[in-house]
């Protein structure tokens, strides 16, 4: 059997001393992390999809060919098939790049500055807003998830 909690779990509670507007500070720093996130999801999809679409290129070109239009298909081939999409890169590159360089460092920053303020602990913002949205003592508003026999 298991038992309701009613208490945040502790590591979502506010260190004593902390203001609310490092809380709030926190909280929106989090969420630009989350946008930072997503950016990088999407980075991932322009690398897939630009892959894909080379690939697909070279099927394009083979049926140029194919089709008795060796001109036109040397010249696709030539031109697109493997191209950089930046100078010097291909989408792989664009992502180690972003991922070693701005995305470390603002993961890194993040990080750092919740172990400043509030001993690294994650998500204070969110956990402060669901203890003042659920209903208390209502059956899936629990402040946390059930734990095990004491």
């Amino acid at each position: 059997m298991s038992l309701e909690q009613e208490e945040p779990e502790r590591k979502h509670e506010v260190p004593q001393g902390t203001s609310e507007q490092t809380v709030d500070a926190l909280g929106k720093l989090s969420e630009v992390l989350e946008v930072i996130e997503e950016a990088r999801g999407n980075l991932y999809r322009f690398h897939r999809l630009t892959g894909r679409a080379d690939l697909a290129l070279g099927d394009a070109v083979e049926l140029f060919k194919a089709a008795g239009h060796t001109r036109i298909a040397q010249e696709l081939d030539a031109a697109l098939v493997g191209r950089n999409v930046l100078e010097g890169r291909w989408t792989f590159q664009v992502i180690e790049e972003y991922d070693d360089g701005y995305y470390a460092e603002f993961r890194d920053r993040e990080r750092t500055i919740r172990e400043q303020l509030v001993g690294g602990r994650r998500h204070l913002y969110e956990a402060r807003m669901k203890e003042d949205r659920r209903t208390h003592g209502r059956r899936g508003h629990e402040a946390a998830p059930p734990r095990g026999p004491e």
